[in-house]
């Protein structure tokens, strides 16, 4: 329904005659984004000697220091205490289960299960575990009913939930519940009934493993907090299995991980019980520091009054780095749209309010240029500089995120002239409008709002940037151009760029960014945003 509104709003607008509407000002300097120029940026930013820029590692570094001196040679200030850095300080968690037997069969890390910690060093053993069926604790159906899993060794399904008939027991419906559509609410609830360990089977283990064994396995940045509640408990360590090492564990019943699943769903009743079994695990962190940061440039606006509101305009320059050693053929994970492309939109609109400004035509408004570093490792750096803004977040009126723009995606591939947009309607009707208008008047791009669904299975809206604005209150708009073949992979390289729409997409950004930073008002936060926080 939403979707079908936003396209007819977006048709009216453009049946309009919208081009008499066109500033030439702004038009004049949306041409200082270029092909030439972009592709000058993403060839070095995505070249092999960047290393796939992973936070943490030389070749962010070097991403850093170049978004720097571009920002330097444009004539932004350097916000930070004079430097154009802002330290985002991280910790590198290397988390290691050392042992894990199970009914004297041993198992590995990256083979039968995996896990992401931290914890403190621990041996877990036990001579029993307690099988709790889903792990669901709710009023219509509650694995956890009558018993008690303190200090016990638990096995659990971590996939989905009870559906009887094709119908969720919880729900009645087709429609599962947010027990199986929440990342989190099912583990969350276990850890607080206090178990010694957590073991979650799903067919899935073995998938994720296959495809995706190097990130699963690397060590975990975190954001280094300053002060850590003396009394926080400490979490159950949740391991996640294969079946295979579920039906090692279970063997007892003489039942596999299908057949209890299945007698749970075709009666729609838990079968949670305590299994023999003889378990032992050990596990242990080793932390370290990881220097990154986030890169800032500045340009102040021009009127008295407004200049001390800022636009944010952002993307991230990390990316996922090296593939493991040993690995044949292409090492490198160049991340040309992901999020090169993002990371060359942001210099080129610099470029263009720059070029505004010398001419006496800056934008009233400030504007913060920001490259944002750990977005791979959990969107690190823009978290940490909403929890450290350098300008006031009361005085930020809106984040315009650019993540991948310079691809087309399979469900675009007849028509390269889009682009997705997420978020724009989700706080201020006033972003949407400028939004939707600044497109019809100058880019008559086709925007696609599929990933603006509250609905929408692949949760975008909480996978980049922006979010960290969001969950402050602050307007934003994401723009995206969708997941192609070669997302996280090898393959996103500088070669397979659609330069055009790399710059059509970055223009539409800059005449979005335009009217923000010079109209008379910011936008207005009216909504109550039905993307639910996480």
């Amino acid at each position: 329904m939403k979707k079908v509104t936003l396209w007819v709003a977006a048709a009216v607008v453009i049946t309009s005659a919208a081009y008499a509407q066109k500033n030439p000002v702004a038009v004049k300097y949306a041409k200082y984004i270029s092909v030439e120029d972009a592709k000058k940026h993403l060839t070095i930013l995505a070249s092999d000697e960047f290393e796939g820029r992973e936070t943490g590692k030389p070749g962010a570094d070097k991403a850093a220091k170049y978004i720097a001196a571009e920002f330097k040679k444009l004539g932004l200030q350097a916000p930070v205490k004079g430097s154009y850095f802002l330290d985002v300080p991280l910790t590198e968690n290397s988390f290691n289960i050392s042992a894990f037997t199970a009914n004297g069969t041993s198992f590995a890390s990256g083979k039968d299960f995996y896990s992401f910690g931290p914890a403190v060093a621990k041996t877990v053993t036990a001579n029993d575990i307690v099988f709790i069926g889903y792990g669901i604790g709710d009023e219509k159906y509650d694995d956890l009913k009558g018993i008690d899993i303190a200090g016990k060794v638990v096995v659990y399904i971590f996939e989905g939930e009870p559906m009887k008939g094709g119908l969720s027991v919880i729900t009645g419906k087709a429609e599962k519940s947010e027990w199986a559509t929440s990342r989190s609410k099912r583990v969350q609830y276990i850890q607080s009934k206090k178990p010694a360990l957590i073991l979650g089977a799903s067919p899935a283990v073995a998938n994720n493993i296959k495809r995706y064994g190097t990130s699963i396995l690397a060590p975990r940045l975190t954001l280094k907090k300053e002060t850590v509640a003396a009394t926080a408990p400490e979490l159950p360590v949740v391991i996640n299995i294969t079946t295979d090492v579920f039906n090692q564990l279970l063997k007892s019943t003489g039942k596999t991980y299908e057949q209890l699943k299945a007698e749970i769903d075709s009666t729609g009743t838990p079968k949670s019980q305590v299994v023999k079994a003889e378990v032992s695990v050990s596990y242990g962190t080793v932390n370290k520091d990881v220097k990154a940061v986030d890169v800032l440039g500045f340009l102040p606006g021009s009127d008295p009054k407004l200049k001390k509101e800022v636009l944010v305009i952002s993307a991230h320059y990390d990316h996922i780095g090296l593939e493991p050693e040993g690995k044949a053929g292409d090492r490198v994970n160049n991340g040309a749209d992901d999020d090169g492309s993002g990371t060359t939109g942001v210099l080129e609109i610099a470029r263009a309010f720059t070029q505004a400004k010398k001419a006496g035509k800056g934008p009233k408004r400030s504007i913060l240029f920001l490259g944002n570093v750990g977005e791979e490792k959990g969107l690190l750096g823009s978290e940490y500089y909403s929890e450290h803004p350098v300008f006031p977040l009361a005085n930020t009126i809106t984040d315009l995120n650019i993540d991948m723009i310079g691809r087309v995606d399979p469900a675009h591939k007849d028509n390269p002239n889009y682009c997705y947009l997420i978020g724009s309607d989700k706080l201020s009707t006033t972003l949407h409008k400028i939004s939707e208008k600044a497109n019809s008047t100058y880019t008559n791009l086709t925007i696609d709002y599929k990933y603006n669904d509250p609905n929408d299975p692949e949760k975008i809206y909480y996978r980049s940037d922006h979010y960290n604005f969001a969950k402050h209150n602050i307007p934003i708009i994401f723009y995206f151009n969708g997941v192609h073949e070669d997302y996280h992979q090898p393959g996103d390289e500088v070669s397979k760029i659609d330069f055009p729409m790399l710059v059509k997409r970055a223009q539409l950004v800059f005449y979005t960014g335009w009217e923000l930073a010079n109209r008379a008002e910011r936008p207005v936060v009216d909504v109550k945003n039905d993307m639910p926080a996480e």
